[in-house]
């Protein structure tokens, strides 16, 4: 019998009545017995209701049940016309006669809390619990929204778009919505936002057991620290308010130097809730679905580390009043996505997501996005930083390598790292794709990398720092790793030692410890990772970005990119970081256009071969499916060893696949039966699966070479991109646009005397806040790139931008030049001279001076200030040396 077949009795008999005994609504008498029950054709003025749920003697709920085959949402207004038929209640909610509705088939079931008008009719995993519903009695929520909603915002560590996030989310509880979206660009501090938001709700009583949950045990640390570390009050801090656990860390999650000890959740919390519960429990999606659904539900959910101790447990379904799903864009593949939502959907709570990158699948199941912070806002208000561009062409990452014959290769077996040396016979030719999967080319690798150096060197020279690097590499396979070669590459480049270049994978030993040290730490200066890094890791000091790995999810690359959006901690100087995109800017091209909110679906799963013959047996879109199968057997020659063919000889003439392949079409059109007895052969669809493969083997061309440059590429506020060349033209433009609306272009230009320290703060200013981002910066590495010239200083820029006759100096060279103007044949006492030597020297970092400098700089406070300077050189003889050096400086 099918469902659709299934008698209404038989659902309630197999189906429904199970459902409520889990539930604890044994069959009883009604008003007649003190504990809870159900009755079953409860009569109603308006007909007999299908079961009525008691508690204390009253009838708390109406359940309406339906065949399997019928969708019970629509079943409700039966439970409605019941509950309004009820008589003897104490409830009365608009003529309803009790509080709570289902309408279920036990397959699905559907609840409707009636009590407020705008409490919505939802789905739920399962029926409440007597004392689930004996809890929703005795609270008052709409007392509980009021309390919410009139807490002050006034937090003195919160910002004021930290504020509206949680205004908003309060605003929509108290509206009743249940399923919210929070999206805050990385960086901005949304786990601060969360924790002060479960403060407020658990302070309101809106909310009292609250799961905080996370994909990652990096990020269960670093929430369980942000609870421990969180005040919420003068004195307080939170876990000394309300009882914040997680499940079982190890040392190493916090760190050697870290005396912490956080606390385990007993298992009865989960399993027991109690009313009287007040609590945070901080746990990763990967437990809570092994607690829920069983070990088989974690399969695909990436290589994270699962607790031993983890294991399926009978959760209730009231067992948190909200949940926090931190990251919850997580999910790139259709199973990820699956498992999210099934634990999410088990839980009859208040659910707020949060991401910096919103999917599809992400606001399909947050339905309401209440609050929204982007990056490009962010960097505007001064929060995070803006990032530059580096493209770097490789001629073999972008065409590809080929191999001549004859050239040396080493052939490593990938199993054992056993590897010989061998001269290719003919010539071969790998499609980029397949470098570090099939072949590498250590000299590539290494020639990007010494472009790198050269970035980062001008760095270091600008800056006085190395600059913090992160390089994502292709994958970490054992013998074969990409990123192994580019740690060891790069400790030759870079020459900083082992310690400076480290490797941090899932790989390697105590990776979270490894984290902390390079966010923490002068050293490593340059870090290689897969993907562990690229979400939910905090590393405000990194300052480049290296993508040698190609994404082509949007919302993995916006994750990478996030790790560097943050400002300074120990470089408090840190105004933008840089990406080096290494496929000559096509990764940043190829998603320059998308939309903060992304429509890229998570990958579906791939169906088996045995369902695919299966489709076209039972005729589902025939045509479409032979031609998947065709595809799908002909990969399979492709891919295949030569004692599979005399295995598929047993199935196939000669066990020629190709052949087969090629004529199938055909021969299901010819003869469908035949064709069909030998695709549906169990033994024929084993074989399809574990058919023999050749032995895989990775080569390394010692000898291939490449050619390899690199381009800055600038960017203005609106995203758009500039080569230097073009940069320089704009800035150009510009300047001759604002002589008259800048008066420090215009003196400059035509009035050098009025420069001033003044004069060159609103040159910077403006410049720096125009469109274009014409920070001195950026225009040094301009003119650098095209001129050949580093550290132009700000003046010669202007005037060169408006008469391209004008030279390009240094900040040392022009103030070497007017102090040589200034000073030509004057005598100076050896008191004076020192004097001189600090004025040179404060000019060369500030290109101009007034008399407050004197009392103000350190340089010349700390001898004496401006009395001591008036003395030395008599007279007025220092405010004429003064104006004469800012003139000899702008002319």
């Amino acid at each position: 019998m099918t469902s659709k077949d299934e008698s209404e009795r038989r659902t309630r008999r197999e189906r429904i009545d199970p459902r409520l005994n889990e539930a604890g609504w044994r069959l009883g008498q009604g008003a007649a017995s003190s504990t809870a029950n159900r009755t079953e054709e409860h009569e109603t003025a308006n007909g007999p209701a299908d079961y009525a749920l008691w508690l204390d003697r009253n009838i708390v709920g109406v359940v309406e049940a339906k065949k399997v085959s019928l969708g019970p949402q629509n079943v409700l207004t039966q439970a409605e016309r019941y509950a309004r038929g009820l008589s003897d209640s104490p409830f009365n909610f608009g003529g309803l006669r009790t509080p709570f509705l289902y309408s279920t088939s036990g397959e699905v079931t559907w609840f409707h809390d009636v009590r407020h008008p705008l409490n919505r009719s939802r789905k739920v995993a399962q029926f409440h619990t007597p004392v689930a519903l004996a809890e929703l009695l005795s609270r008052d929520f709409d007392a509980e929204c009021q309390r919410l909603v009139a807490l002050p915002h006034d937090h003195p560590r919160l910002r004021e778009y930290q504020k509206e996030a949680n205004a908003a989310v309060e605003t929509a509880i108290a509206s009743r919505k249940r399923n919210l979206l929070v999206a805050m660009a990385t960086g901005t501090g949304k786990t601060f936002t969360c924790v002060n938001q479960i403060y407020r709700l658990m302070k309101a009583g809106a909310a009292r057991r609250v799961l905080f949950l996370v994909d990652r045990r990096a990020l269960a640390a670093q929430a369980v620290r942000a609870f421990s570390s969180f005040e919420v009050e003068p004195g307080k801090k939170f876990d000394q308010v309300y009882e914040v656990y997680s499940s079982r860390f190890q040392t190493e999650d916090f760190g050697d130097e870290e005396k912490f000890d956080p606390k385990v959740l007993p298992q009865n919390y989960l399993t027991d809730p109690k009313p009287g519960h007040a609590f945070v429990y901080v746990c990763t999606i990967q437990r809570m679905a092994i607690n829920l659904l069983g070990r088989q539900a974690i399969f695909g959910l990436g290589d994270e580390h699962i607790d031993d101790d983890a294991e399926r447990l009978s959760i209730p379904i009231h067992a948190f009043d909200a949940i926090i799903a931190d990251e919850c864009h997580r999910g790139y593949t259709s199973q990820e996505v699956s498992t999210w939502r099934s634990t999410l959907d088990h839980f009859d709570a208040i659910k707020v997501g949060l991401t910096a990158t919103p999917a599809s699948h992400t606001t399909a199941y947050f339905t309401n996005k209440v609050f929204e912070y982007p990056y490009e806002k962010a960097v505007r208000e001064g929060h995070l930083v803006d990032y530059d561009v580096v493209t770097i062409r490789s001629d073999v990452r972008m065409n590809g390598l080929f191999l001549r014959a004859g050239e040396n290769i080493e052939v490593v077996d990938p199993e054992t790292g056993l590897s010989e040396m061998d001269k290719l016979e003919d010539e071969r030719q790998f499609d980029s794709s397949e470098l570090e999967a099939k072949v590498t080319a250590p000299e590539s690798n290494r020639r990007i990398l010494v472009e790198i150096q050269k970035h980062a060197l001008d760095h270091q020279q600008r800056y006085k720092r190395f600059p913090k690097t992160l390089i994502f590499a292709v994958n970490d396979l054992g013998h074969t790793s990409h990123a192994d070669q580019l740690v060891n590459l790069a400790r030759d480049v870079f020459g900083g030692g082992d310690a400076f270049v480290q490797k941090i994978t899932g790989k390697v030993d105590r990776p979270l410890q490894r984290i902390r040290e390079f966010r923490n730490r002068k050293t490593p200066g340059i870090v290689v990772t897969v993907d562990l890094l690229s979400t939910g890791v905090d590393i405000p000091d990194l300052e480049y970005i290296v993508f040698l790995r190609p994404v082509k999810s949007r919302i993995l690359f916006e994750q990478m990119l996030g790790r560097g959006t943050r400002k300074g901690e120990n470089y408090t100087d840190k105004d933008h970081f840089t990406v080096f995109d290494c496929f000559d800017g096509t990764l940043l091209r190829y998603f320059r256009n998308s939309t903060g909110i992304t429509a890229e679906e998570p990958i579906a799963p791939t169906r088996t071969i045995a369902e695919v013959i299966g489709d076209v047996w039972a005729n589902k879109d025939r045509d479409y499916n032979i031609g998947c199968l065709v595809k799908r057997l002909q990969r399979i020659d492709k891919s295949m060893a030569g004692e599979a063919r005399e295995m598929f000889a047993a199935f196939v003439p000669e066990g020629d696949m190709a052949r087969f392949a090629r004529g199938l079409s055909q021969a299901l059109r010819s003869d469908f039966g035949e064709a069909m007895r030998v695709l549906r052969n169990k033994d024929f669809q084993d074989l399809l699966v574990h058919y023999p493969r050749p032995d895989r083997t990775f080569l390394r061309a010692p000898d291939a070479s490449d050619n390899v440059t690199s381009t800055v590429i600038f960017r203005d506020v609106a995203g758009n991109e500039y080569k230097p060349e073009d940069y320089l033209a704009t800035f150009a433009k510009y300047v001759r646009q604002n002589e008259e609306h800048i008066e420090a272009v215009r003196i400059l230009l035509d009035r050098p005397a009025g420069w001033s320290p003044h004069a060159l703060k609103e040159l910077k200013d403006k410049l720096t806040q125009s469109r274009y981002r014409f920070t001195p910066d950026n225009l040094q590495r301009a003119h650098e790139a095209c001129y050949g010239k580093p550290l132009v200083d700000i003046v010669s820029m202007v005037k060169h931008a408006a008469d391209e006759q004008q030279p390009l100096w240094t900040a040392e060279e022009r103030v070497e030049r007017a102090f040589a103007r200034v000073t030509a044949g004057l005598t100076f006492t050896a008191e004076q001279q020192r004097w001189l030597d600090k004025i040179r020297e404060h000019m060369r970092a500030n290109l101009s001076i007034d008399r407050e400098d004197f009392d103000l700089i350190p340089i010349f406070a700390d001898s004496g200030g401006l009395p001591v300077a008036t003395r030395v050189f008599v007279a007025d003889w220092l405010d004429r040396l003064i104006r004469d050096l800012n003139l000899a400086i702008a002319a």
